[in-house]
């Protein structure tokens, strides 16, 4: 008996919004502290994303795979980055930190995420979205991280990681209710229609036709 696999995308998104909404209140100033951050950061962030990814996988969804990895990895890496600088591994762990170090990571995400706000653009409008304002968090955090900025940088991505999350959990409530209703209830917007193969196929064919 053939066993099928839910669509993994909603519990992989509803950790994505959790864990943004939370941190970005702290990065804001609406709330003090680590403490209450990281569990989200370590489950929802982390957990559930990289479950989500394991999920995907078994859809053949190369995209959603990458993607849910990618992410609840950092989020698992940020929340051991935390217990790192608390001084929970020892005090010589603590007082070796480099900022500038995070700073080098949070670009290689940012390449990481163009690559992936290219591929969103072929989904919905809303993943599309959500992938789109990663990158100005991403460039935020990395510029904030060399002392560039700083300020200005810090309030970037801690705005942008509340609409990612505001956004990320419009996009889980939408996949839920969708799949369970059978058709679309909440829309997600039709894919850009800019990098597929149709697409690629009818420029070059123009500029056949105009050489």
């Amino acid at each position: 008996m053939k066993i099928s696999t839910a669509d993994p995308s909603a519990i992989g998104l509803f950790g994505l919004a959790i864990v943004t909404l939370v941190a970005s209140s702290q990065k804001l100033g609406w709330t003090d502290g680590l403490g209450l951050v990281i569990p989200w950061a370590i489950f929802l962030g982390g957990i559930a994303q990289f479950y989500a990814s394991v999920l995907d996988s078994k859809h053949n969804n190369t995209f959603g795979t990458t993607a849910f990895g990618a992410y609840g990895l950092f989020w698992m890496a940020v929340g051991m980055g935390w217990f790192v600088q608390a001084g929970v591994f020892g005090e010589s762990l603590q007082a070796s930190v480099d900022t500038r170090q995070l700073g080098v990571m949070y670009l290689g995400y940012l390449v990481f995420t163009i690559f992936m706000t290219i591929g969103a653009a072929e989904t919905t409008k809303v993943l599309f979205t959500v992938f789109a304002l990663i990158n100005f968090l991403f460039f935020g955090l990395a510029l904030s991280s060399f002392g560039i900025m700083e300020h200005f940088m810090h309030g970037l991505a801690a705005w942008s990681e509340l609409v990612i999350g505001i956004v990320s959990l419009y996009a889980a409530g939408a996949n839920v209710l969708n799949k369970h209703f059978g058709y679309t209830f909440l829309p997600f917007g039709k894919p850009f229609g800019i990098f597929t193969r149709e697409a690629f196929e009818k420029k070059r064919s123009t500029v056949k036709a105009k050489a």
